[in-house]
């Protein structure tokens, strides 16, 4: 079949003068030394070009062409065929009539495309032939996913206008310091460097993604995603745009231009999607140059419902249970990025009221809260938590939500905030609730005060859903069901996992719920932290108390199809590992 379409396609071309002979032969040479298409190779090697190609097959096996600038295609349509498929292959989903669907294809001598194509959608399909160039146009307007194409062809345009050569130049003379500030502005003003930027900027709300990281590597810039906690490589673009870019980024969030030697940090808005979504940036300088970290905070997905956040009933109401209480301390624990943010602002929300003040103060504030006061702590200029701390209390709240807790000074005055009277919310990285109580007496707290002051300590992660559109039953075997701990009342137990498609870019997940472990501080666990006993001794009679672990709440969501296995063993290995599921 494969010698047939060889053939076919150096007829085609010799009959039509399109290729010479011994360029052909070359050609055919190449591809059995090195495999690949045919069509792709003669391209390649500029034996002929891609439009060319395009006329004399389209003439020779009655294919007719398109120019996808000039089709509106459905989005229905597009979602047949996954985009890393369409990319694979170089085609793209046209229409749908019946049980025949139509394809743009740039190879229409590439069988296996079709045939794939075909197993994969369960129709007919019908070939109609395009350049690849439009192809990838094409795909940059109807797939989200990201945003190469328009990247490129705006790469493209700067080099057809020399305006790369220029950005190289401007760097170097950045670098050795001929450069001004005003010559930076203006550099940063230009349109392409601000198109590229606010594409990067789309792509990732597109994405869903959580954070942006822009990182200069010896020869290119390269961007990545942090989508559903795992971070996705998107496009590579040259490394002379590296400059342009991040200050581009610092002019956004009114930070030093002309600082390259030091961090910094700000924020800004950029409105996208009909709503206004903010960033927080982060530059550090590294041995390649600046690097860039970008913390989206996108509040149309923001989810403030403690309820919604997927933790189990017993562990949500002893959370409720603790707010509902008018003084103390609650505090939420784990790694950067685990929603403990988001915790506590879902429990401000819950206990908030006409009744109560309520006062913030976080660095910098995440979510502007209606009826809450929030505080930016600018330790720069002396506003630190404490310092803030000692002039919240002096505003009679009622309840008081720290960020974060960092040192000794910090957590002694929220600890006498919560003796006099005071709710007090607060975040602390640890990466268990029970290993909490352990660094805060590391911190110099004593455990008389913090067995009069702490009403709980949660532990929390983020694990991935799974696609519920591609979502699919499977069963374990009985090894792992033992291994597992888990007791089904019949004798097999089915699970589920995500087979990968379009809405979930083929990761087979889409979203996150969190899982939750809660340590109450009650009389039994009060007389170990008095005693200091170790932390292993605490997490046992919490168990025996009832306290349900992360690994725990995690296979439970493991059983109601929620999540996967691997995906709860991932994100609670560690400390989680010594337990007894």
């Amino acid at each position: 079949m494969i010698v047939g379409l060889k053939e076919k396609l150096s007829k085609i071309l010799a009959d039509k003068n399109l290729v010479k002979t011994e360029n052909l032969a070359k050609a055919l040479a190449f591809q059995k030394e090195k495999g690949g298409s045919l069509s792709d190779i003669l391209v390649d090697l500029g034996y002929i070009s891609r439009s060319d190609l395009m006329i004399a097959l389209s003439q020779e096996l009655g294919i007719p062409p398109i120019n996808l600038s000039r089709y509106k295609i459905n989005p229905v349509v597009i979602k047949l065929i996954p985009k890393k498929i369409a990319r694979q292959y170089k085609i793209l989903p046209i229409s749908k009539m019946g049980d025949t669907l139509t394809i743009a294809i740039a190879d229409p001598l590439n069988v296996f495309a079709i045939d794939d194509i075909k197993a994969l959608t369960g129709f007919k399909i019908n070939p109609i032939i395009t350049t690849e160039k439009d192809i990838l146009d094409a795909m940059g307007q109807y797939y989200d996913e990201n945003a190469y194409v328009a990247i490129e062809k705006i790469v493209e345009d700067m080099a057809e206008e020399d305006e790369v050569r220029l950005l190289e130049k401007a760097a170097q003379d950045e670098e050795l310091g001929f450069q001004s500030a005003t010559d930076i502005l203006k550099m940063t003003q230009d349109a392409p460097v601000v198109k590229i930027t606010n594409l990067f900027l789309s792509e990732a709300v597109n994405l869903r993604a959580s954070d942006i990281l822009i990182e200069p590597l010896e020869n290119d810039l390269r961007i990545r995603y942090r989508v559903d906690g795992i971070f996705r490589e998107g496009r590579r673009v040259q490394k002379a745009l590296h400059n342009a870019v991040v200050s581009r980024l610092k002019v956004m969030s009114d930070l030093d231009i002309a600082e390259r030697r030091l961090p910094q940090d700000g924020r800004f808005k950029v409105k996208l999607r009909g709503g206004e979504v903010d960033f927080r940036i982060s530059v550090l300088p590294s041995s390649m140059g600046e690097k860039v970290a970008l913390r989206i905070l996108d509040k149309s997905q923001a989810m403030l419902d403690i309820e919604k956040l997927g933790f189990d009933k017993k562990s949500l109401d002893e959370i409720r249970k603790a707010a509902a209480r008018p003084h103390g301390m609650i505090l939420m624990c784990g790694p950067t990025g685990c929603g403990k943010t988001t915790t506590l602002y879902s429990i401000l929300e819950h206990v908030n009221s006409p009744e109560k003040n309520i006062v913030t103060v976080e660095d910098p504030v995440e979510y502007l809260i209606e009826g809450i006061n929030q505080v930016t702590a600018r330790p720069d200029i002396g506003l630190t938590f404490a310092g803030a701390l000692r002039s919240i209390l002096r505003q009679d709240p009622n309840v008081i939500m720290i960020g974060e807790i960092r040192d000794f000074e910090t957590v002694d005055i929220a600890i006498k905030a919560a003796l006099t009277g005071h709710l007090v919310l607060s975040t602390l990285h640890t990466t268990t609730a029970t290993g909490s109580i352990i660094r805060l007496v590391n911190m110099g707290v004593e455990p008389f005060l913090l067995t009069s002051s702490l009403i709980a300590v949660g532990a929390q992660r983020l694990v991935r859903r799974i696609c519920p559109t591609c979502k699919e039953p499977y069963e374990v075997s009985k090894d792992t069901i033992e291994k597992l701990g888990i007791k089904p009342e019949s004798g097999k137990v089915t699970f589920y996992k995500g087979k990968g498609c379009v809405n979930c870019f083929g990761s087979g997940y889409k979203s996150r719920v969190g899982i939750l472990e809660v340590l109450m501080l009650t009389p039994k666990i009060k007389s170990l932290i008095l005693e200091g006993s170790q932390e292993y001794k605490i997490r046992e009679q919490a168990r025996q108390e009832g306290m349900v672990t992360l690994r725990e709440n995690g296979m439970i969501n493991v059983m109601n199809g929620v999540t996967t296995i691997e995906e709860v063993v991932r994100v609670t290995v560690g400390e989680q590992d010594l337990d007894t599921v």
